[in-house]
């Protein structure tokens, strides 16, 4: 009902005069909007000022927010935190739950952004974003799924229709195009709609605070994550036939003290790399704490660039 209030135009959406770029999906749990958002910042950021706008879910804080050198995962929330902490010399990193206001807001900043994209806001219909991209997983395409409590779907799987780009993420390695033909007669995507496939690659080194190590040295360790699906990293880690414990906590999970001693008592942690972003002020696991960078690889990715630049210029 929501959303044909705002497709019939009883409820207002806000369109913007710079590009807006949203990343979103249709369902609950992790579809990789985080590296697809790094994905895109990576491509623009040479050319353009890009900032990043999401909610902050989970931070401890409350309106807009730009990120400082400052802030931590309490101030932004764990995913804004880790743009900031990647990207902090070359982009503008800003939390509000209103996005609205959070757009307007970065538009008055003295060195204000040419290009916003926007972290998970699908569903946040009071900005019309001038181009949306649609994550879906290969394990789970919203085809194939119902609407809460049913299912994992936020909204009904008609809600596709607004994105100009869908993308199936998680992807083995190893897809075949007949496979990709498959998925793509199962979305059945509308005639301005482009569909991609797309893996996650993950580094052959992990990280710490100041140095790294060759997951090839890694021996017995303890696998740490916080996010909704870590199904992909798990079978990734037992391909390399690699002995470790899973403590697999809820997504954004707050961790506590006792969390905390329990892990002290291990020898070598390794987690996600947002995971990472709140477990890296705990000084007693500086020595111990490691987590694995991922990538994301999409097939014909000079058609996927190519439209994002199409759509970019066309806005400027």
């Amino acid at each position: 009902m929501r959303n044909k209030l705002y497709d019939i135009g009883i409820k207002k959406s806000v369109a913007f005069n710079l590009p807006v770029i949203c990343v979103g999906n249709l369902s609950v749990g992790g579809t990789g909007k985080t590296p697809m958002i790094e994905y895109l910042i990576e491509m623009l950021k040479n050319e353009y000022k890009v900032a990043t706008l999401s909610r902050g879910y989970k931070r401890k804080t409350k309106g807009f927010q730009l990120a400082t050198e400052n802030d931590t995962d309490e101030t932004l929330g764990d995913e804004p935190f880790q743009f900031y902490s990647k990207f902090k010399n070359t982009i503008h990193v800003a939390v509000d739950a209103e996005r609205t206001h959070g757009i307007k807001t970065l538009q008055k900043l003295e060195n204000s952004p040419e290009i916003i994209l926007l972290d998970d806001a699908f569903q946040h219909r009071k900005v019309k974003a001038g181009f949306n991209i649609l994550l879906t997983t290969y394990a789970d395409i919203y085809t194939k799924d119902f609407v809460l409590p049913a299912g994992n779907l936020r909204e009904p799987a008609s809600g596709a229709k607004r994105a100009q780009i869908i993308v199936v993420t998680k992807c083995p390695l190893d897809l075949t195009e007949s496979e990709k033909e498959q998925i793509t007669k199962e979305l059945n995507p509308e005639a301005y709609q482009s569909v991609f496939f797309s893996s996650v690659v993950y580094s052959d080194v992990l990280q710490s605070i100041d140095c790294s190590m060759k997951i090839s040295d890694l021996k017995a360790f303890t696998l740490v994550t916080g996010i909704a699906n870590a199904k992909s990293l798990v079978d990734h880690l037992k391909g390399k036939h690699l002995a470790f414990e899973h403590l697999n906590y809820k997504d954004h999970y707050e961790f506590t003290e006792q969390d905390i001693a329990e892990l002290n008592t291990k020898e070598l942690i390794v987690t996600t790399e947002k995971d990472f972003m709140r477990l890296q002020k705990y000084k007693s696991l500086k020595e111990k704490l490691f987590y694995l960078p991922i990538t994301i690889a999409i097939d014909d990715s000079l058609k996927f660039d190519g439209l994002i630049k199409e759509f970019v210029a066309s806005k400027r």
